[in-house]
């Protein structure tokens, strides 16, 4: 789905004057490692502060996420909970790139596409469905989450410098 941009200037604000816009948002479902990641439910609620400035704009991105994800441990399902907020500056004719916005061109604000990169940037390294997850075994690949580790082991690989004495004994 295709949000529709937000008109900055359709706003009418004076310099030093705000408004906050309260708004459902379907942005596209982040990608990040390589893996595919989902929105847990969309629309996502989402706030957007913003405030008049004498040449341009400062704009404020709030929205809880819930992201579905591949555990990096153990290929199980994890759920990540996100509280995004994050801050952009839109200053018009402005030289500096840190004063310029890549979400607003021509006064329009692309807010979906704004949440989608502030996903992307609030997710951990590594995904993971709990801090202490135990990962594979790397013998059998049985979840080490699902299984006691103090039960799970396996026979040690014999020592390949005398598979010739096996052979002779065997």
């Amino acid at each position: 789905m295709v949000e529709r941009p937000i008109d900055l200037d359709a706003l009418a604000l004076r310099s030093g004057a705000a408004e906050r816009i309260e708004l459902d948002l379907e942005p596209e479902p982040p990608a990040a490692g390589g893996g595919g990641l989902t929105l847990g439910s969309t629309p996502v609620a989402a706030r957007i502060d913003v405030s008049r400035t004498s040449s341009g704009w400062a704009l404020r991105l709030r929205a809880g996420v819930v992201v579905l994800a591949e555990c990096a441990r153990c290929l199980g399902p994890a759920r990540l909970e996100l509280e995004i907020d994050v801050r952009e500056v839109e200053q018009g004719e402005a030289d500096d790139p840190d004063l310029r916005s890549p979400y607003v061109a021509d006064g329009l604000l692309e807010p979906a596409r704004w949440l989608r990169d502030a996903i992307v940037l609030a997710l951990p390294d590594r995904v993971l469905c709990r801090e202490d997850c135990a990962g594979l075994c790397a013998v059998c690949g049985v979840s080490l989450n699902e299984v006691d580790p103090a039960t799970h082991v396996h026979d040690p690989e014999p020592d390949p410098r005398f598979a010739k004495l096996r052979d002779l004994l065997g």
